[in-house]
Order: structure tokens, then sequence, then C-alpha cells
């Protein structure tokens, strides 16, 4: 979640890169920082090279951010430390030492170093507030996290990462107003990231503005109309919503695109059955395991179905599918018909189905127990 400290950027580097993010203004944003700066870490960034003093300075960085990026930490902070002794600027030191203690996972004193960093530059470096509300989200100080996200953002209002970082801090408050405020923020500079879209559904969806966030699927899926799992996200949406016949809908849409994707049309036969359609589930759960017979799942769904139907030659069928591609399940179907015979008193029928059962589960004790009774005629 850090801006830099996570992908072994040093300060000069984070600087570097913050502000081709953000173009030629920042360097006009950090006109007034620049001029305040001492060590050549930051300042070779805009003005010739300092005399010896300060190449020393420049050298024992050199050395720590080499020890950085071996993964030297303990030895980094050590030589970042003497070269602020040495004049080196108290932002780069503060930053490159909170990196350092982050990649450490020691987030208590990364949060100092940052704050430091945050303090030296009087709060205009806005990647040392990234990194700072990271270290307070990964210590769980929530509260602390969005203080300080909003304070980042003020800076780099274009940072989406820093919008949706925000949001997820505000979910784990349990302010779901401010996650979906943060999260329509990052969706409002880049409507074109599919994982966006998915997210300020999911939030629109936790304060149930399910018109909203079928509206945000049906956008995202305007712009990529390759992404064929937006439909299936949208009858997943409309199924939360028991609305049932427009998630099948959507289901149907999607099979349009994947025709045999037969996960696609296990969700359609579970809204159908959920909508009381069990016979027409049935027929798409047959098409399911023409398709892909060893889908047990699917053969375990149709016995069922079959079986609560009295369809019964069909429910054996789908259970023993089930059975043949190991699935336990099965032997409860098995039991469920076997039981029903044996109250009816066709005993040979109970008897065959358990020992239909017992050639795919030989070591079921329960069955053979079962089958011991029943052929003792109790």
């Amino acid at each position: 979640m850090a801006l830099c400290a996570k992908e072994n950027v040093m300060f000069n580097e984070c600087v570097n890169r913050y502000c081709r993010q953000r173009g030629d203004s920042c360097f006009a944003s950090l006109s007034s920082l620049v001029s305040r700066l001492s060590s050549v870490l930051l300042i070779s960034l805009f003005l010739a090279l300092p005399a010896f003093s300060a190449q020393s300075s420049f050298d024992l960085m050199e050395r720590a951010n080499a020890l950085y990026r071996s993964g030297k930490f303990k030895q980094a902070i050590l030589l970042y430390r003497k070269a602020e002794d040495r004049g080196a600027d108290p932002v780069a030191v503060s930053f490159n030492i909170a990196n350092s203690y982050y990649q450490m996972d020691k987030y208590p004193e990364a949060a100092a170093a940052y704050r430091k960093a945050v303090d030296y530059s009087e709060g205009n470096f806005a990647p040392a507030l990234f990194n700072m509300a990271s270290v307070y989200f990964r210590l769980k100080q929530f509260p602390e996290c969005i203080a300080v996200y909003h304070r980042a953002l003020k800076l780099d209002p274009d940072n989406i990462s820093g919008w949706l970082y925000l949001g997820e801090a505000y979910s784990k408050t349990g302010d779901k107003v401010g996650a979906l405020r943060a999260i329509e923020n990052a969706y409002r500079l880049d409507k074109n990231d599919v994982s966006i879209v998915y997210q300020l559904s999911e939030a629109n969806i936790a304060l149930n503005d399910f018109d909203r966030a079928v509206a945000v699927i049906r956008e995202g899926y305007t712009l990529h109309p390759e992404e064929s799992d937006f439909l299936v996200y949208l009858g997943d949406v409309y199924r939360l919503n028991k609305n049932f016949e427009e998630s099948a809908n959507a289901y149907r849409e999607a099979l349009s695109v994947k025709i045999d994707d037969t996960q696609i049309m296990y969700k359609l036969a579970d809204v159908l059955v959920e909508d009381k359609k069990p016979y027409i589930a049935m027929e798409i759960l047959n098409n399911i395991l023409q398709i892909k017979p060893d889908f047990s799942d699917a053969a375990i769904f149709m016995g069922n179905l079959a079986y609560d139907a009295k369809f019964y030659d069909r429910a054996e069928y789908a259970y023993e599918l089930a059975a043949k591609n190991g699935n336990a399940e099965a032997v409860f179907g098995f039991k469920n018909m076997a039981y029903d015979a044996h109250a009816q008193k066709r005993t040979e029928e109970s008897v065959r189905l358990l020992k239909l059962a017992l050639k795919y589960y030989p070591n079921d004790a329960s069955l053979i127990a079962d089958l011991l009774e029943m052929q003792s005629g109790n």
C-alpha cells in the first residue's frame, strides 16, 4: 500500500516518479520545499553539485541506498543517519529511514520516521504522507490513516490509488458513505479501470443502492464489451437484490457470449430454482452434464431436483453420475431413495439402490448397516 517504500524506491527516485505522474507543475509546487533542502540527493535534481562537505554526505547516501537495495536495511539506517550528521537533507534521510523500517515490518518506527519527513517538509511532500497513511493502515489505526490520506490527497487530488486506499480505510471503520465517496473520486478519475468498476459497485451495494450498482456495471460493460464477466456480476447483483428474473436474464446474456460456460449455466439453474422454476433448471443442469459429465455438483443438484419432483429415474442417473466422479453427496441421494422405497414396502428396490451405492462406496459403514437392516426385513 505504501507509495514508494514497497517498491524499494529511494527518495530522489520517488520525487522523480511523483513529479512525472503529476506533470511539470509538480516542480513548481515543490519549489518552496526545494529552496530549503541542503542535501545533494535532492538539490542535484535542480542545482549544480555543491562542494566537498555535501559530496561526503552524498557518498554516504549513495552507499546507504545501495545497502537498502540489497536488503540490508539496518546497515542502511546507520549510514542514512551518518549522512544526516554530515549535512544530508533531513527530508530525504527521514523518508529513506522510514522506508527501511517499513521493509522490516517495523511499522511504529516507520510511522515516526515518516512523520519527521512530513514535518521537515512542512507537510508538502505527498509521498511521505501517503506512505505514513499506509503504515497507519497496517497498524490498524484507521482514523489516523484516514486523516493522513486526506492531507495527502489535498496535495495530490488525482492520485487514484490514494482514493482507493482511503475507501478501504473507511470500510475498516464501518463508514460506508465515506468509502463510497472515496471510490467515487477514483472512478471519476479513471472510468476505464475495470477493478474500480467492481469496487464502486460493491460500495453501492453496501448501501443497498442496487440501481446505482447496476448502472455502474452497465457503464463498465459499455466501455469494455470484451469483459463478459460484467454480465455475470450483473446477474449476481440482481440475485442479491432478490430480482431473480433480471438475474436470469443477465446470466442468459452472458451465455450468449460464452455459449458453453458451465459455471454460468450453473448460476442460471440456481437462480431459476430460487425463482421457483425447477423444471427449467433441470434442463439447464442436464445441458451442463452433456457438456461436462464430470461436473459432479451439477449432477447432485439435478438429482436433488429430480428426487423432489419424484422423477426417480432421472435422480438415480444423476446420483450415479456424481458417484462415478467421486462426489460423496451421492451417498445421501441413494439413501433417501432407498428409504422412500422401503417405506413403500418396496424392499427389493431399496436393496438394489443401496447395493448400487456400495458399488461406488464399498467401505461406507452406514451403507452396509442400512443394507443389512433392509435385507433382514426390519
